[in-house]
């Protein structure tokens, strides 16, 4: 049983066999059903013709979603105590985002962005209030300040994100922009002087734990759709192709991302926060795969007022947004030769190329994705040079995609 109280003191980062908790897992879990609501809404956007607008709010949203999820994961790595204060704050912050999901239809169909914006506030001022009660315990100055400087920054930007409920909705994006660019850089300036003790092996853990679940909600996105299209339009060979494709898409999605020791990367604040912040579109674009292949069933039954090669390309962009965005941020850094390194490259294009396969798009775009993991299972098998991957997630250590 938990402690009731300890100090909320610096984790080291050294600490052997730093695993996720049962109340990160659940709190990754609770995030996911944000995550669906902002999936959902962006099907129900372009399936009435309305693709840029949900675009942008799904950008929004989801931001709102990862950067909460990330800030907490980050302050967990270095300062989790697991005692009943932390527990109790954290738990808040899980409310916060259930009252965020509760407003994502209303920003979407709306434009009223005020429960949204209360729930973020409520996930973002009980991490303030958990660097306040790291700052209050540590001994080190540099720490203390740093510390400081994070609860500082979290609230300022939270009164700044009230503009985006008072200006007019044409300058909504621009008011996101400069805020999301201001969330940002509070990391940067906390830790400019004293980094915090967050783990490797347990960041990498626990990012690679979320990618399981947003894919997962994808799978289960994807099935209610197939399900849905054939109980109620019997159009069982219209949707198979696209479940055939989905289910290709992420399996090869899981073993890309998962067959390279992503905490290697994780050698500096610097690398950390480019591979941290990178994985914003990654997140996103998992998420919006599942949200593409509802939007792929409809428009095969005829639900959805978009044209085939629009609804090819909700699953086509993201999913090689996708590769592209793992490529970029770690799957490189453990290629050899100029073959490996085209794989991933040449792959996203491809699929990109199948959005013009009409009623085949997807799972042609699923074929591609399982070739592109043969392929560079193959290379990596013919070249000893290559570094290794983990030995685990795709069950053979190699650095295939």
């Amino acid at each position: 049983m938990t402690q009731p109280f300890l100090p909320l003191t610096a984790r080291s980062r050294e600490e052997s066999h730093r695993a996720a908790t049962p109340l990160e897992l659940f709190f990754d879990l609770c995030f996911v059903v944000a995550v669906a609501q902002a999936g959902a809404e962006l099907v129900h956007a372009v399936a009435e013709g309305h693709a840029g607008e949900g675009i942008l709010n799904y950008a929004m949203i989801f931001f709102a979603i990862w950067w909460a999820w990330m800030n907490f994961t980050w302050f967990a790595s270095a300062y989790d105590n697991d005692d009943v204060p932390y527990r109790v704050v954290t738990l808040v912050q899980i409310a916060g985002v259930l009252i965020l999901a509760a407003g994502v239809s209303r920003a979407f169909e709306d434009h009223d962005f005020l429960v949204v914006y209360i729930g973020y506030v409520v996930m973002r001022l009980a991490l303030a209030s958990q660097w306040l009660r790291a700052a209050h315990h540590a001994t080190d100055p540099a720490e203390r300040t740093m510390c400081r400087r994070y609860a500082g920054g979290v609230v300022t930007v939270q009164i700044g994100w009230i503009a985006l409920l008072l200006v007019p909705e044409s300058a909504r994006p621009w008011v996101f922009l400069v805020m999301a660019l201001a969330e940002m850089a509070v990391p940067l300036v906390a830790e400019r002087d004293a980094p915090s003790t967050w783990h490797p092996h347990h960041i990498a853990e626990r990012y690679g734990l979320f990618t399981i679940i947003v894919l997962g909600e994808t799978v289960a996105a994807a099935t209610v759709a197939v399900k849905t299209g054939i109980a109620e339009n019997d159009a069982l060979g219209e949707v198979l192709p696209i479940a055939a494709g989905g289910l290709l898409l992420v399996f090869a999605a899981w073993w890309i991302y998962f067959v390279v020791p992503a905490h290697n990367r994780l050698t500096s604040s610097r690398a950390a926060f480019r591979w941290g912040y990178g994985h914003y579109v990654i997140f996103a674009a998992a998420a919006a795969v599942g949200a593409g292949l509802e939007i792929a069933v409809e428009e095969a039954v005829g639900k959805a007022h978009v044209s085939t090669l629009a609804a090819s390309s909700a699953v086509t962009i993201p999913s090689a947004v996708f590769l592209l965005s793992v490529w970029l941020l770690h799957a490189r850094y453990f290629k050899v030769g100029i073959a490996q390194q085209l794989v991933l490259p040449v792959s996203a294009l491809a699929i990109l190329m199948c959005s013009f396969a009409g009623r085949w798009a997807v799972l042609a775009a699923g074929i591609v994705a399982a070739v592109t993991v043969a392929v560079g299972v193959t290379l990596t098998a013919r070249n000893p040079a290559t570094r290794p991957g983990p030995g685990t997630g795709a069950g053979t250590g190699t650095a295939a995609g």
